[in-house]
């Protein structure tokens, strides 16, 4: 096991032990330096989006001053889910290394199938989604497109 992944797992450790949340901790890493360390905190914040890599993320990001972490690499003892995934293109990381597979974490009840099944629209959501035409809501559009110092991310 490589020192960041060790990191990761005994990160990920301390937080199951502490009941925070699920088995699972994350390391980010620019240039063989260590730029954040998270565990899951599901349960410990009440935030369902409180996971390792979105933890490691946020505090990589405001480590660095920047909502980019091009160049970094995650390491993770999960592979990522839907959101985590999501999080992980919207920072642009270079490489993910993780551990445990989607199908190791289901086994223990971690499933998160169900979401990408909704997205590949496999599946239909139990939540609604609705969509209202709003003009007031178009410009805003505007308003960003024409921000002429705005910061496209």
């Amino acid at each position: 096991m490589s020192d960041f992944m060790h990191i990761a797992f005994e990160e990920a450790k301390k937080g199951v032990k502490a009941g925070d949340g699920g088995p699972f901790g994350a390391v980010i890493v620019k240039d063989a330096q260590v730029l954040a360390i998270a565990h899951n905190e599901v349960l410990k914040r009440d935030d369902p989006t409180a996971h390792a890599e979105i933890l490691a993320i946020r505090k990589a990001c405001e480590k660095l001053g920047s909502f980019e972490l091009r160049g970094c690499v995650l390491y993770a003892t999960g592979e990522p889910c839907p959101m985590c995934f999501s999080a992980i293109h919207w920072a642009r990381l270079e490489k993910v290394i993780y551990c445990n597979t989607k199908a190791e974490a289901a086994s223990i009840g971690f499933d998160d199938a169900f979401i990408t099944e909704i997205i590949q629209q496999k599946r239909s959501s139990p939540i609604l989604f609705e969509h209202r035409e709003l003009p007031e809501c178009k410009q805003l559009l505007r308003i960003w497109e024409e921000k002429e110092d705005k910061i496209p991310y």
